[in-house]
């Protein structure tokens, strides 16, 4: 099913099918106040995921191709706030639910403890100087 533009795709574009179903997640404009939105949200959505996906900084979120970083940082915050990833999240288990099938009651948890390698036992603690109070101190 994959097509010559998928292939092409960048890790953080979305596809339509995914776009479409995170839009109706997205929650609509309070209110009739204040200014229209006017930026594009497919757009927005694509410069979180692309902040996301390499690890840069928001504020090297480039300018030209996502909007403004600040902008984007701020639909990043206003959705998490209103658990639009979440939502995403749940809805993408339940398609590969359906698709491949999960095993619900199987968990796996890894990990590992070791010794800290530079760990050694405590030195002895540094004595306090306390100033005198003789015929040396100036006050």
């Amino acid at each position: 099913m994959n097509t010559a533009s998928d292939t092409k795709r960048l890790s953080w574009e979305l596809p339509d099918a995914i776009w479409q179903r995170m839009e109706a997640c997205i929650p609509p404009k309070r209110g009739k106040e204040g200014h229209p939105r006017t930026v594009n949200l497919r757009r927005i959505t694509e410069g979180i995921f692309y902040v996301l996906r390499t690890g840069i900084q928001w504020q090297a979120c480039p300018r030209e191709r996502f909007g403004p970083p600040s902008t984007v940082y701020y639909y990043f915050a206003q959705w998490v706030k209103a658990g639009v990833f979440a939502e995403l999240w749940a809805e993408a288990l339940a398609v590969y639910d359906d698709l491949k099938g999960l095993e619900w009651t199987w968990q796996s948890v890894d990990g590992a403890l070791t010794k800290a390698p530079l760990g050694e036992r405590p030195r002895a603690p540094i004595p306090r100087t306390v100033a005198s109070v003789g015929r040396n101190a100036v006050c």
